[in-house]
């Protein structure tokens, strides 16, 4: 009975192995077929060759072209204040903001023109005394010629014994008195000229005094040089205030700028010229148009966009040696024209605005997106399909794109998309990629964003 179960186990078994041989027998070998090259897909952008406007964008804050402290230059009370001399408000140009008391300084011009007028009476005095003092030296003079007469007359007579000795004695005493008399006069004459100069310098001292007198009058009224916003007001009517104390300070509504920061390698790119510029005599006119930058400032904040028109008025005087900036100052006109409230505010000191300077135009400029840049190698697609690694030159970068030398030719496909692993001749499938392409367009040409 044991026999004929083990029989019963095994036979299941050989069955099984002896149809695996069968199988294995009959079987046909499998068929190979031939590997196919996978094509990558990538999108890519045909090359354009377009003119460039370089450009450059900061950020800085709004502030007055010029700023006006109205200065006490005499002291007194404030005897007069214009009713809406208050912070914030707008005034014309020529308005008289302030008015010092000018009774001390009237008084001074009163005293002052009569001082002139004595001193011209004294002139006038000296010089009648002057014509008087003449003409009693003509008849002195002409007295003492008599009495020289008269003493050689007596000196002939004093020989034939016609008069005394002591005549002739007397009179030669009177010929001393009557030169004596005429020398009076000579010296009385010769005073003149310096006693003339001691009065003609008072009065020049009386007329200093006087416009002096009236420089102070006129600098009790305090007017606006130029129409103006007023940001700062540090007085009261009926307040004494003394000289050199800062009244008013008043901001130029006629233009405003902005000085933002440039990295130097952006700054490089828009400043181009074809001729040497002297810089200690140059004309701003013709600098603007030599290098030909162009500006404009913008405000985004709080749903309101508003743009204003700029021109590139000077660099800053320094370079910041930590961020390797140079400041770069731009001019807006008119800064409060044209507001629409709710949707154009005014250019007004403090607004924080984004700036973006334009170079001079840079034609025939081959140029590519930034991001297609690896390491001064570009992804180009060839003829077949295939992949080729370029080594390129860039001659100018900016934020979206960059301009290359030669080594691309206009229309040739590049690879905007990320390919990894990049291997030199792989397959690629290339699919256009319109909207990169309009947007590099529109980035280089200056065109509106997309």
């Amino acid at each position: 009975m044991a026999t004929t179960r083990k029989w019963v186990i095994l036979i299941p078994v050989i069955i099984g192995i002896a149809g695996l041989i069968v199988l294995k027998k009959n079987s046909l070998p499998p068929v190979q077929e031939e590997r196919q090259e996978q094509a990558t897909l990538v999108r890519v952008i045909e090359v354009p060759q377009l003119t460039v406007i370089p450009k450059a964008t900061g950020h800085g804050t709004v502030r007055p072209s010029r700023t006006w402290d109205a200065v006490a230059e005499i002291k007194g009370k404030i005897a007069q204040k214009h009713p809406r001399l208050q912070k914030g408000a707008i005034l014309e140009s020529g308005t008289l903001i302030l008015k010092i008391d000018p009774a001390d300084y009237e008084l001074a011009i009163a005293q002052a023109e009569a001082d002139i007028q004595a001193t011209r009476a004294q002139l006038d005095e000296l010089q009648a005394k002057a014509v008087n003092t003449q003409a009693s030296l003509k008849i002195e003079q002409a007295a003492l010629v008599l009495n020289q007469k008269e003493l050689e007359r007596k000196r002939q007579l004093v020989g034939k014994g016609g008069i005394s000795r002591s005549d002739l004695e007397s009179q030669e005493r009177s010929l001393l008195s009557q030169k004596q008399s005429v020398q009076g006069q000579i010296n009385t004459l010769n005073l003149f000229p310096s006693q003339k100069a001691l009065l003609e310098a008072q009065l020049a001292r009386h007329n200093a005094t006087l416009a002096t007198a009236q420089r102070n009058l006129a600098h009790t009224e305090i007017r606006l040089p130029f129409t103006s916003r007023i940001a700062e007001v540090n007085f009261e009517q009926d307040q004494y205030v003394r000289e050199g104390s800062v009244l008013v300070i008043a901001d130029d509504l006629d233009r405003a700028e902005i000085e933002v920061q440039i990295p130097i390698n952006q700054m490089s790119n828009l400043l181009s010229s074809n001729r040497t510029i002297d810089i200690l005599n140059l004309n701003p006119a013709e600098t603007q148009q030599e290098i030909g930058l162009t500006a404009q400032a913008t405000l985004q904040e709080n749903g309101v966009i508003a743009s204003w028109d700029a021109r590139f008025a000077r660099l800053s005087d320094t370079l910041d040696p930590k961020t390797r900036t140079v400041g770069v100052i731009v001019e807006v006109d008119k800064p409060y024209a044209n507001v629409i409230p709710g949707k154009r505010p005014p250019l007004v000191k403090g607004l924080f605005v984004q700036v973006v300077i334009a170079g001079k135009p840079q034609p025939d400029s081959l140029v590519i997106p930034r991001a297609a840049l690896h390491e001064n190698r570009l992804y180009v697609v060839n003829k077949e399909q295939r992949l080729e690694i370029r080594t390129v030159q860039p001659i100018m970068q900016q934020a979206e794109y960059v301009t290359i030398n030669k080594a691309l030719k206009p229309g040739e496909q590049v690879i905007v998309s990320d390919l990894i692993p990049a291997v030199e001749g792989m397959l690629l499938k290339p699919v256009p990629d319109p909207a990169s392409q309009d947007q590099l367009v529109n980035a280089a040409t200056g065109g509106p964003a997309l």
